[in-house]
């Protein structure tokens, strides 16, 4: 009974942290989201990213870092404690939660594994200066322009979207998906994608994820625009090319990867017209600097917190006593 209870005290924490915290976030991202309207897109999406992750990533660290050692610490092996139906139904939708994240993590690694090795069969390798990962042509009725994978990311483009756009055009496409690249949007997606299968109870976060997939793309075609009026202009172009190509009601199945168009062709015009708007604006190269200090940041105060707390036996009890009122509560 002893490492029962514990396992559903750390499967009860999990939920209710990041459910919290998730629902937290999606209500702090109404209150930003306009006056970040102001920021680039590419800061949006970041910060977008971090309020989708940190949630359980919070969690797990309360959990790994205050709940399990004050349990070790303290609890008496032979407590008398049992797991009340509250407790173990907490425990049991988490569970669920945390298997459905592995097993879409696992179900995606295959599928994109699986896509790669079809379009790969029937693909040609091609050279393109632009890029710097290695890039396919594949005979394709979806005029396919997308890097695929994570830890070996590839750019596949359909033979119609080559023989349709102008080089001016593909150059400006393939800038867009380098910004994609450079933001490492693939890892982020699946990454997201993991946090929502914990969290299926908490809805609220999917407007998050919508958010998120928007700025991504807005995102990537500044990374394009960047480089001149001329690429935003090609760029807006080479979309509503693209977009006109889309067979009535077909969706690209790609599980890890990033598509031009985004996962919503119906914001192509939006799209079209902000960077109608850039190419007529002076862009300076945006920066990520503050999001990869915070990064450190974020390192550094846990590998300062963990010691501190492993140590301090005073923290340590005060939790277990928490923990002790909230299994009286659920019983």
């Amino acid at each position: 009974m002893y490492e029962l209870l514990g396992i559903s005290l750390v499967l009860t924490a999990l939920l209710t942290i990041s459910a919290g915290a998730s629902a937290a976030a999606a209500a702090l991202w109404r209150l930003l989201e306009r006056p970040l309207q102001r920021c680039a897109a590419n800061t949006r999406a970041e910060i977008l990213f971090f309020m989708r992750v940190g949630p359980p990533a919070i969690a797990i660290v309360i959990v790994g870092a205050f709940l399990i050692p004050s349990y070790l610490a303290y609890e008496p092996y032979r407590s008398g404690e049992f797991i009340s139906n509250k407790l173990g139904a907490l425990a049991l939708l988490s569970a669920v939660g945390v298997a459905l994240a592995l097993w879409r993590g696992i179900h995606s690694w295959i599928a994109t594994h699986s896509l790669v090795g079809r379009w790969l069969s029937i693909a040609s390798p091609i050279t393109i200066s632009q890029i710097n990962i290695p890039t396919f042509r594949i005979p394709h009725s979806f005029p396919i322009i997308a890097v695929v994978g994570t830890a070996r990311p590839r750019l596949f483009i359909a033979e119609r979207v080559l023989e349709s756009l102008t080089e001016d055009e593909l150059i400006a496409a393939i800038a867009h998906e380098g910004g994609h690249l450079a933001a490492r949007d693939n890892l982020k997606r699946v990454l997201m994608r993991a946090c929502r299968d914990m969290l299926a109870i908490v809805p609220c976060g999917r407007s998050l994820d919508r958010a998120w997939a928007e700025n991504a793309e807005a995102a990537a075609d500044e990374h394009a625009a960047e480089r001149g009026s001329a690429v935003a202009l090609n760029l807006a172009s080479a979309l509503v090319e693209i977009a006109r190509m889309v067979p009535t009601g077909a969706r690209p199945t790609m599980p890890a990867a990033v598509f031009i168009l985004g996962d919503d062709s119906h914001g192509v015009m939006g799209r079209v017209n902000r960077l109608i708007t850039l190419a007529g604006t002076s862009r300076r190269r945006l920066s990520r600097q503050f999001f990869y200090g915070a990064e450190r940041v974020a390192l550094l105060v846990l590998l300062v917190v963990l010691p501190l707390t492993l140590t301090n036996t005073h923290v340590l009890a005060s939790l277990h006593l928490a923990i002790e009122r909230i299994v009286q509560v659920l019983s």
